[in-house]
């Protein structure tokens, strides 16, 4: 085993992941740089054990122990490195927080990042998931990253494109899974930067405060307040955010649905389908505030599940399942998860 890398053996993931489950890795290495990536390809015995990317550990649910190598990405770094006529070009490494990273960017008074604050984890994990806020997503100001390819050990360079970003979804999810460690992401933020205030709920929170032109700091500052308020604090109370996606459903289902439950709110889409908001749906089904065990669904946001001490990856699986069951036995809905089941 290379002597350059400090690995673990048995290592509790308990402080690595934000539903505090204890889990336990087989190995376990944190890398802080590209040469770490490297050391870890020249390793025979590590190259033949399952691998697994962690970054922040916000959007995982670990069901089981982990039989191979956990990857846990440190790398630092952030920089301004160019700009054009109409965007400055922002890169950060794929272990940098990212809320700090927001904030960051708005000290420099850059905007584009500003919907996105307090979304817990790392700038890696960030384009894996397309994290997105509030009416808006990553990939709105992606430009481009850099990725270690573990199978060719070369260094990928993939744009927007290349990523196929959907709705909480990326190729990082597919095709890329397990086989590449972000690097680093660049972003391209606007000189002539507008607010995106589409979504309700922020238009509220901004107009309550009088902030008819707000700044990206204060629409940042709006975000912020609605997320304080509505959703659970990991270091509090274990949990990985929202739990499941906004469904997305043909014109039909929704306006049949809105036909016997004319207050759910649907979102028209680009190609005419409808998004309808799942915790509207769960919160129908009497979830809210309920628990299974050691698991529950939190009691400001239904979207939210949450560790209520010492709860196991099957405590969430098994409350996730019966939520999904109500909600298709009453909508006709299957809610898919978000975090990414290990």
């Amino acid at each position: 085993m290379s002597c350059s890398l400090h690995i673990q053996n048995n290592v509790s993931l308990r402080r690595f992941n934000t539903f505090a489950i204890d889990a336990k890795a087989s190995a376990y290495v944190y890398v802080t740089s590209l040469n770490d990536l490297q050391a870890i390809r020249q390793d025979a015995f590590l190259m033949k054990m399952p691998r697994m990317v962690l970054g922040g550990g916000s959007n995982v649910l670990l069901t089981r122990d982990f039989p191979g190598l956990m990857i846990h990405v440190g790398i630092k770094g952030r920089d301004i490195i160019g700009e054009d006529e109409s965007v400055v070009y922002v890169r950060a490494s794929g272990g940098e927080n990212w809320p700090e990273l927001v904030m960051w960017t708005l000290e420099r008074n850059l905007g584009g990042l500003e919907n996105l604050s307090l979304i817990p984890g790392t700038v890696g994990a960030a384009p894996v998931q397309n994290i997105g806020a509030y009416g808006a997503e990553l990939k709105d100001c992606f430009h481009s990253l850099r990725a270690f390819d573990f199978e060719t050990g070369s260094i990928l360079e993939l744009s927007k494109a290349d990523c196929a970003f959907g709705y909480r979804d990326s190729i990082f999810k597919h095709a890329l899974r397990d086989r590449v460690v972000i690097l680093d992401v660049t972003f391209a933020l606007p000189k002539q930067w507008q607010p995106n205030v589409a979504y309700a709920e922020l238009g509220h929170e901004l107009a309550s405060q009088g902030k008819d032109h707000p700044t990206p700091k204060d629409v940042s500052d709006a975000v912020i307040g609605i997320r304080s308020r509505k959703l659970t604090d990991p270091a509090v109370m274990g949990n990985a955010g929202s739990f499941f996606k906004n469904p997305t459903v043909e014109a039909s289902v929704r306006n049949a649905l809105h036909e016997t439950y004319p207050q759910l709110p649907s979102y028209p889409q680009p190609d005419g389908r409808y998004r309808l908001a799942a915790g509207w749906l769960i919160d129908q089904c009497g979830w809210k505030g309920r628990r299974m065990g050691a698991a529950g669904v939190s009691p400001t946001q239904a979207l939210v599940l949450v560790n209520q001490g010492e709860a196991e990856g099957g405590d969430i699986v098994a409350l996730a399942r019966a939520i999904q069951s109500d909600v298709k036995t009453r909508f006709g809905i299957l809610l898919e998860p978000e975090p990414v089941f290990v």
